[in-house]
């Protein structure tokens, strides 16, 4: 072979064992910082809580807990010492005495509803109390609804008002002992009102930017108390977030997709992680529904592609996936001596890495501490692994590993870092691939890439407010269903 040539080669094989390594080593990185910072809020038990049940992992925002007792709007009314209480002790003399207070926070938006409530303890000399949303900048001694990007529901008239002084027919009137709620639906650009559990009625949300909730009193002895989700509410808000999910799966749902094309992405999913014997099974019993088709992504990626060493694949995954290391890197050295040719690579270093977890699994913490010393310092040395060589060494500083902030380590899931990491390398040794980031992700993941790309772009639109793409909460609402 010409000696430019080889070279050429040489250095294409280096740059696409960096693309990809790199790859799997950010997947790795994002691995440790998630479960550090879980590991940090177990001293924070209640908060944690709180945030798991209303945010998912990716999006956690800080929720309105109190009322704002720094801007509220003075002397009009008194904030109570829990900030969770507002009282109107005085006999109004205009229309701009109004006692008006915003939560501590503005309402979270990257979600599909948010909500909370008040209840009436006293309605006062005339009920002017009413329940809204008010931008950042809205002036505290005016009613919600009566100054522009602000909604108010009133209970002494029942009426909407929406950035005027004259309100518009809407709902009942409410009084002592009634509770009554103000929500955002995210999804469908809408406020929503309720009272003593029922939904009175809703209203476009114009206003892109922040909403503070807010609640206000007007006429001497008024007096509610706030909830912002310490305690349970009177409205079955998660009934509600259901219902709109439904009626999101339901529009899906009526959408066609032709029966061959569902097939072919589960197939090029099954070829592209070398799932050769599910494979086999899935081909046997689609043949009495599905012919078999030959399947072809926008990118090119052919299924002859994806079917590239598929047996060495299911083998090396099998070995990776039960940790024998040992055994996965002599056969990449028979199949694939290009791959560890290079002792330093990344690839090398996840499978370094793997069978020193290996060895602490299996409570060889003595033979753990040799091979780390023999194959760690030439990586460490080099510095673009130290952080997760780190991770590794921590290992053995606990009695316990598996409940310490590296225990993810000794996860089945670190395994699959690894396997798809070798999979996507040996893809990338077929002739006919283009472009190696092909050997990434499967079509499937690319499909489910674009999916979420789509939600963000729609939320994007709506001012960055709604929720983005998030594939267990649409598993888990399967099941449940």
């Amino acid at each position: 072979m010409d000696a430019s040539l080889t070279l050429s080669l040489s250095h294409t094989n280096s740059e696409t064992q960096d693309l990809i390594g790199s790859y799997f080593l950010d997947q790795w990185r994002l691995k440790s910082k998630s479960a550090a910072a879980k590991s940090e809020s177990v001293a924070e038990p209640e908060k944690t809580q709180l945030m798991e049940v209303e945010e998912s992992e990716d999006e956690k925002e800080e929720l309105p807990t109190e009322l704002d007792t720094l801007s509220s709007s003075g002397g009009f009314s008194i904030v109570g010492p829990d900030k969770l209480s507002v009282h109107y002790p005085n006999v109004n003399l205009h229309g701009h005495d109004v006692g008006v207070v915003q939560a501590n926070r503005p309402a979270p938006c990257k979600r599909l509803v948010y909500y909370f409530e008040i209840s009436v303890k006293n309605a006062g000399a005339k009920g002017q109390i009413s329940i809204g949303f008010t931008s950042p900048g809205f002036k505290l001694r005016r009613q919600p609804g009566w100054d522009p990007n602000s909604y108010g529901y009133h209970g002494d008239d029942g009426l909407l008002y929406h950035g005027q002084g004259k309100g518009e027919a809407f709902g009942p009137t409410y009084s002592t002992g009634d509770t009554v709620g103000g929500g955002i639906n995210y999804a469908s650009q809408e406020l929503f009102f309720t009272k003593n559990g029922t939904i009175v009625g809703t209203v476009f949300k114009d206003v892109k930017g922040p909403l503070f909730p807010t609640v206000a009193v007007h006429s001497q002895n008024e007096e509610v108390t706030i909830n912002f989700g310490k305690d349970p509410f009177v409205f079955d808000i998660k009934a509600y977030e259901a219902q709109e999910r439904t009626k999101q799966h339901s529009t899906i749902e009526k959408l066609s997709i032709p029966q061959n094309a569902s097939y072919g992405i589960v197939r090029s999913y099954l070829q592209h992680y070398g799932y050769e014997d599910t494979l086999r099974m899935f081909d046997i019993e689609s043949k009495s529904t599905l012919p078999p088709i030959s399947f072809i992504q926008e990118n090119g990626f052919t299924e002859d592609m994806n079917m590239y060493s598929l047996n060495q694949r299911k083998v090396l995954r099998q070995l990776i996936r039960s940790g024998e290391i040992g055994d996965a890197f002599t056969k990449l050295r028979e199949w694939y001596p290009q791959i560890v040719q290079d002792g330093t690579s990344a690839i090398c270093f996840l499978l370094h890495c793997q069978n020193f977890i290996e060895l602490v699994r299996a409570g060889k913490l003595e033979e753990a501490v040799l091979y780390g010393r023999t194959e760690f310092e030439k990586f460490y040395k080099l510095g673009d692994y130290d952080d997760l060589v780190k991770d590794c060494a921590a290992l053995l500083a606990y009695e316990q590993p598996q409940k310490s902030s590296v225990g993810y380590l000794l996860g089945d899931s670190q395994r699959e870092v690894v396997a798809d990491a070798v999979n996507a390398m040996i893809l990338s040794t077929n002739p006919s691939v283009k472009d190696s980031k092909d050997c990434l992700h499967s079509c499937l993941e690319r499909l489910l890439r674009q999916l979420n790309a789509c939600f963000l772009e729609k939320r994007s639109l709506n001012g960055d407010q709604g929720e983005g793409f998030h594939l267990h909460r649409i598993l888990n609402s399967g099941r449940k269903g």
